[in-house]
């Protein structure tokens, strides 16, 4: 079976290079050796789907009233109601996408009780991916908190095709529980697991690959 193409995306939108990568730190968190996987939290996402999924209910039931009923169903006290509800719930979803999520990509937590998140952003027209990382312990201790940096153009090529696997070396070289769990991978696969290849055109539009350890 052939394997699937790696993601490709406009390498001039911001947006889109920030949410493929952000869309890469699940899959690798959540599949790193034991004791170092991370099984991700979802409490959060669901909050925001359910605020989100209720607010669309409503509008689409205020909308079949107005179709079906007419004019005046719509001023009686119970769509009144309904619409009111509608927007204290568009409230509440973006109080809690701006101040409870807060850029929060993903949260995650070890068989021993050690969390962390991380919270992505970037600024327009910049090519800086920026990543602000939280690690503590069971007991809520901060074991590590800082705020990395790194261009795209590291994990993505000039063509925009996504590699995980620099993205993966970067973020090992920046948190220090991925760093353990990196060299638990080269334990187990006698280092091979530490060289990525990604493929770049040079000038004459061949293609080279840039080995990163």
């Amino acid at each position: 079976m052939a394997s699937a193409e790696p993601p490709k995306v406009p390498v001039y939108s911001v947006n889109d290079l920030k949410s493929t990568t952000d869309d890469a730190l699940a899959p690798y968190l959540g599949t790193l050796p034991q004791p170092y996987t991370f099984a991700q939290d979802h409490a959060k996402t669901n909050v925001r789907f359910l605020l989100g999924y209720s607010a669309v209910a409503i509008a689409a039931f205020t909308f079949y009233a107005d179709r079906k009923l007419g004019w005046e169903a719509t001023r009686s006290p119970w769509i009144l109601a309904a619409v009111g509800t509608y927007f204290v719930l568009n409230s509440l979803l973006t109080y809690w996408i701006w101040a409870v999520e807060a850029g929060e990509v993903f949260r995650g937590k070890r068989k021993s009780g050690e969390s962390i998140s991380l919270r992505s952003s970037v600024k327009k027209h910049s090519p800086l991916y920026k990543l602000r990382v939280q690690y503590q312990s069971a007991t809520g201790k901060t074991l590590q908190e800082k705020e990395i940096q790194a261009p795209f153009t590291t994990w993505f090529s000039g063509n925009g095709v996504f590699h995980p696997g620099p993205l993966r070396a970067w973020l090992a070289s920046e948190i220090e529980v991925l760093r353990l769990a990196a060299k638990e991978v080269e334990k187990k696969t006698g280092g091979v697991g530490g060289l990525v290849g990604v493929s770049e055109e040079d000038s004459n539009g061949s293609s080279k690959v840039r080995r990163r350890g």
